[in-house]
């Protein structure tokens, strides 16, 4: 569900259209638009064996578990290419944002220019990261890549990241977890098997759209 501020909020409506300007971009894989997101996954230990049933039926899981802790996933999407990247980790610090996306820039960008990156309001999603875990040449080196969008406050929607969170609980997190080795392998799976087909995400509001769908958050002016 949307959550959006119920009065008017130019700050809002700033960085949403700038968003919205940047999502109607044409592909440019010098220049690629990423937006990256994180969740987390409570880790559960099933009490009982499911029970079996016939082939082509779901299985069926017993109520009971014992709580195994939790672990985070780190997910980036490249919306027009169709192109997605999770991460599975124990905690969510500075480190464990600047590693991966340096991992995201030099293994799987190695040639682009520019990279635009869409983020939440989260304090680890800034330069400072990667100068809180590398030498200053290298954090300077990552930054430079870098161009750094941020939604909104309440806006956390125009994420495209959350679209691929969704798909990514619906297809692979609906069952239980013990470990977070277990998780990763299936993630993994999950998004190398995704990648081969290359779904797009094909992205309809517009700045034309939120003018007339979200006019009481713009600011009003006398004639």
């Amino acid at each position: 569900m949307w959550c959006i501020p119920p009065q008017q909020n130019a700050t809002f409506v700033a960085r949403m259209e700038a968003l919205l300007d940047l999502y109607q971009q044409p592909y440019n894989p010098l220049e690629p638009v990423l937006c990256m997101d994180e969740s987390l996954k409570d880790l559960q230990i099933a009490t009982y064996f499911p029970l079996l049933t016939a082939p082509g039926r779901p299985a069926c899981f017993d109520y009971l578990y014992k709580p195994a802790g939790a672990a985070t996933l780190l997910l980036c999407v490249e919306p027009l290419r169709g192109w997605r990247y999770v991460q599975v980790h124990e905690h969510r610090k500075f480190e464990d944002w600047a590693l991966f996306m340096r991992q995201v820039l030099d293994e799987f960008y190695p040639h682009a220019t520019t990279i635009h990156l869409v983020v939440d309001n989260l304090n680890i999603h800034t330069p400072t990261a990667f100068y809180h875990t590398f030498p200053p040449q290298e954090a300077k080196r990552l930054v430079d890549r870098l161009i750094f969008h941020y939604t909104p406050v309440h806006g956390s929607w125009l994420n495209m990241a959350e679209i691929e969170f969704g798909v990514l609980k619906r297809q692979c997190l609906s069952q239980r977890f013990a470990s977070r080795d277990l998780l990763s392998q299936a993630i993994q799976s999950w998004f190398i098997a995704r990648n081969s087909f290359a779904p797009k995400i094909h992205w309809q509001f517009t700045v034309d759209a939120a003018r007339t769908k979200l006019l009481h958050l713009y600011p009003s002016f006398d004639p």
